[in-house]
């Protein structure tokens, strides 16, 4: 199958320089992530688009790629011959396509020429459009709101009969816009915003600030990885853990409650640019939006970011929650967030909503920075790609590779994955992640139970909640 990959307009009305650049990341971005699938994937670039051919068995997951990379607006799904102008021989191969599609149908033909041509693209659409009318069983034409449009392209020599057009992700090409830091928790707000910026093609670092549980940094690192395997895995990100258990204890003993809130976001914000500063990163990102929550008022962000000298971005400051739980449900993270046990170290009694920039002075007074430094230095960094052998290796919850009698093997997959793979297991219990919360609890309680996931790592996250929820039996399987 050959594809047409068409480039964002934001790219193609840039200078030329910058156009070239960009376009020349987005190809080595596709090439990059196709070879993983099959070397032998051609990917050829233009000055307007990149072509992609590959054999057909590769075909949906290219679709995949083309679908979720940022810097493609929509890819076409082409079938190409070599037809000159002759306007027969274009009409005819066209035909190939088109017949059986208009039968008892109205259609319009739409062209598109690039290159050097004798013939005009409405002279073409003519010729074609009456030889389809003539030699198919259509109900008519149709220019305005036809049941079905037939397109084709003409580069040079080349005729490019159209068989689909896909939507792609849109945004620029990753790598092109430099990186930045993403605070992550693993919520709506959080997952979302790295989102956009992954989209806008920023090279998205992620930062957990660990407040408490196992499960939760389980968590923030499962839905990082998958962030990172549908929007950016072009290029190497890294996932770094800071241990705040103690920063928050040290709040408690030196801030007035009602600046609790406000002062552990300053205190991630100057935790993330110290760790910024040794990356070489200009920029962090939040999940914040004006007025969700109280440390969340425009004075008290203006608080906030007194405390780093690094711009700080706000994808979602305007939006509402309905906005951003839809965007989560577009891009598949709502079900992690959903079932994302929240761990807030710090809830200001009576906080205050109009912050006083003196005021924050005298509470950052009166905390020991020692405790801040001392986490950084307990700060562990990984790759992104390494999150699997890192969850699996931590060993949180016993592991399971042989199924012994007696245990109850509950597969915690998506129903559409448990429907493409089966686990061919008797008495295999199918409870997709996002239910198993709520259905574990009415299961026998004497049960030995053992959960199943693709590679292991939702598994282990969702064991380890069951566990903090106080459940002992619970393993996890992983033949």
């Amino acid at each position: 199958m050959r594809f047409i990959v068409k480039l964002f307009p934001e790219i193609m009305i840039k200078g030329a320089p910058v156009k070239k650049k960009m376009i020349s990341q987005l190809n080595d971005n596709l090439r990059t992530l196709l070879h993983r699938i099959d070397t032998q994937i051609v990917v050829k670039r233009f000055w307007d688009k990149i072509e992609v051919q590959a054999d057909d068995a590769f075909n949906d997951a290219v679709r995949k790629i083309l679908s979720q990379t940022p810097g493609v607006e929509q890819f076409l799904e082409v079938v190409q011959y070599e037809t000159g102008e002759e306007l027969p021989l274009i009409a005819q191969k066209v035909a190939e396509h088109a017949l059986s599609s208009i039968e008892g149908k109205t259609f319009v033909v739409r062209a598109k020429r690039t290159g050097t041509h004798e013939t005009s693209s409405f002279e073409m659409e003519r010729f074609v459009g009456s030889y389809l009318y003539e030699h198919g069983n259509p109900t008519g034409v149709d220019l305005h709101h036809p049941d079905v449009k037939i397109e084709f392209e003409l580069h040079q020599k080349t005729l490019n009969v159209i068989t689909q057009r896909k939507v792609g992700l849109g945004g620029f090409p990753m790598g092109t816009q430099g990186e930045l830091l993403s605070l992550m928790s693993g919520g709506f707000d959080s997952t979302v915003a790295s989102y956009l910026t992954m989209k806008r093609g920023l090279k998205t670092h992620f930062i957990f600030f660990k407040l408490g549980g196992a499960a939760h940094e389980i968590g923030v690192k499962q839905v990082a990885l998958y962030l990172w395997g549908q929007f950016g895995a072009s290029h190497r990100v890294k996932f770094i853990t800071v241990p705040f258990e103690d920063v928050v204890a040290e709040i408690f003993r030196s801030t007035h409650e009602s600046y609790m809130g406000i002062t552990l976001k300053r205190l991630m914000l100057m935790a993330s640019e110290k760790i910024a500063d040794e990356m070489g990163i200009d920029a962090i990102v939040t999940g914040e939006s004006v007025a969700q929550v109280s440390s969340q008022t425009l004075r008290n962000l203006a608080v906030i970011d007194q405390a780093t000298t690094k711009l700080v971005l706000r994808p979602l400051a305007t939006m509402n929650k309905p906005e951003i739980i839809s965007i989560a449900n577009q891009i598949g993270t709502r079900h992690f967030a959903e079932n994302m046990p929240e761990y807030c170290g710090v809830i200001s009694q009576n906080p205050v909503i109009n912050g006083s920039f003196k005021r924050i002075e005298k509470e950052a007074a009166r905390f020991d920075y020692t405790v801040l430094d001392a986490a950084l230095e307990q700060a562990k960094s990984i790759p992104v790609d390494s999150i699997i052998d890192d969850v699996n290796q931590t060993e949180a919850v016993e592991v399971v590779k042989l199924l012994k009698p007696g245990m109850i093997v509950i597969d915690i997959r998506r129903e559409d994955e448990v429907a493409a793979s089966a686990l061919e297991v008797a008495g295999v219990l199918a409870v997709p992640f996002y239910e198993l919360n709520r259905y574990f609890k009415d299961l026998d309680p004497s049960g030995d139970y053992v959960l199943y996931c693709d590679k292991g790592v939702m598994s282990q996250l969702h064991a380890q909640y069951l566990i903090d929820a106080g459940f002992k039996n619970i393993r996890v399987y992983r033949p």
